[in-house]
């Protein structure tokens, strides 16, 4: 069998090839400048100085940023249409398919005791007493 040697890299065309890959990945980014407050991270107070005027004055309040936050620790189910991940497919909808009426026999059937079933529960619970003591 004949062995094939590997060609010395080719610096010229490695280049090429990175500056292509380069240009193509500058084509499709987009320079994201809008920063606001990350909803999923605890936020710390800091407070202010003691004796200090600054605390005691009435500050503005961002109604963005109270939105931010309120949305983020909202339920999946208030915050979306539909399910974003096939985990949350599963207790997706919560309300029963039907109304829940316990008089209807077809859904409902209830346990019946007879005369012999509940001699036979006598039974076992004398025979299971017997056994405790002993």
């Amino acid at each position: 069998m004949a062995k094939f040697e590997k060609e010395p890299p080719n610096f010229v065309h490695q280049n090429a090839i990175l500056c292509e890959t380069i240009h193509k990945e500058q084509r499709t980014s987009k320079l994201y400048t809008n920063y606001s407050v990350n909803p999923f991270k605890k936020i710390h107070v800091i407070t202010g100085k003691p004796n200090s005027s600054h605390d005691t004055e009435e500050g503005e309040e961002d109604e963005h940023f109270k939105k931010v936050i309120s949305r983020a620790h909202l339920e999946p189910v208030k915050k979306y249409t539909y399910p974003q991940t096939e985990a949350q497919e599963v207790g997706w909808i919560t309300r029963p398919l039907i109304d829940i009426d316990r008089s209807d026999k077809r859904l409902h059937h209830f346990r019946q005791n007879t005369a012999i079933t509940k001699y036979m529960d006598a039974a076992w619970r004398v025979k299971e007493q017997t056994e405790n003591l002993n």
